[in-house]
């Protein structure tokens, strides 16, 4: 339920156009791209490349053809602007500035600062909460899968290829599904072990099924925009029906702004602008603006494990 499970739902539909964008299909930019290739990627030229070549770049798998795309994009950008007409994508992407080896700098930041604070508030949820705890297991394992998601993430921003495409698609599925499984034991699990055994198994079955159907079929974005979609709307509104139905509790009202929080900011994938300053694009700004989700939800996980503990003991007490 984190920020990964919108994010994954919007950016699908975006990536479908990584196919072919406009800037990528100018002649200026296809002959520019030939040339720079024939210039600068063979014989004594490719040595020369390699001899210069920060060990960063090509530790992050920055090759000579992937430097004459990036240097051919920024003249068809320059032309576009100069006859006065709108910023073009790229492979599915908008121009973005380099940093060092960082391919969409503020975005690559903002995934490990998402995933920082995934970490820090796993520490502090496993320093106050008793492994006692009814949903000790469960929102630990949650915490671990989001870590995860958000590494996977914060290499692909760096660096984009289809291994690392494939790898945040992939783990970032398997926080919406943890998800939903974290609200069937929250809901059910706890009540009725079984069905949250049988749950899981199922769940763990649609995962391997849709990543084996993307890895050995076809990576379909259609598909997999559509998968997530209903898989994210079904753990918001389960999510969200247990908060109303448990109004009485204190804490309640942290996961239900949570639940509110995450669709209302997912509208912010929907702004689709070239970047500010070729850097801070509305993906980047989503993905700021839910770091201070994750704190509120392992906040909320923390207080209810603590009232789950507090109340199973009272259990045993009367028993």
């Amino acid at each position: 339920m984190a920020g990964r499970t919108a994010r994954l739902v919007l950016l699908a539909g975006a990536a479908a156009l990584a196919s072919g964008s406009q800037g990528d299909r100018e002649p200026v930019y296809r002959d520019c791209l030939l040339r720079c290739e024939e210039r600068n990627c063979s014989g004594g030229a490719l040595k020369h490349f390699r001899s210069r070549q920060p060990i960063y770049m090509s530790l992050a798998g920055w090759t000579c053809r992937d430097d004459c795309k990036y240097e051919c994009m920024w003249v068809t950008v320059g032309l576009y602007l100069q006859e006065g007409h709108k910023v073009p994508q790229f492979h599915g992407k908008w121009p973005f500035s380099r940093f060092l080896c960082f391919q969409e700098p503020a975005s690559a930041v903002a995934s490990f600062l998402n995933g920082l604070a995934n970490l820090v508030m796993l520490c502090r949820y496993r320093t106050s909460v008793p492994a006692s705890s009814p949903m000790y297991p469960t929102c630990v394992v949650f915490a671990w899968v989001s870590l995860n998601a958000w590494f996977w993430s914060t290499v692909f921003h760096t660096r984009d290829t289809d291994l690392t495409e494939k790898m945040d698609y992939f783990c970032a599925s398997s926080v919406i599904l943890h998800s939903v499984y974290l609200c069937c034991v929250r809901t059910v699990g706890l009540q009725h072990p079984a069905v949250a055994s049988a749950f899981r198994a199922l769940l763990l079955l649609l995962l391997t099924a849709h990543v084996s159907y993307l890895s050995l079929v076809r990576f379909d974005y259609g598909y997999n925009m559509a998968v997530n979609v209903a898989t994210g709307l079904v753990n918001a509104a389960w999510w969200l029906a247990w908060c109303l139905r448990n109004q009485r509790l204190p804490h309640v009202h942290k996961c239900m702004a949570v639940v509110l929080l995450l669709q209302g900011l997912s509208l912010l994938e929907l702004l689709d602008f070239p970047p500010l300053f070729w850097v801070l694009d509305a993906h980047a700004i989503w993905h700021i603006s839910t770091i201070p989700v994750h704190v509120l939800f392992f906040s909320f996980l923390e207080d209810d494990s603590l009232y789950l503990l507090k109340e199973s003991e009272a259990k045993v007490k009367l028993d």
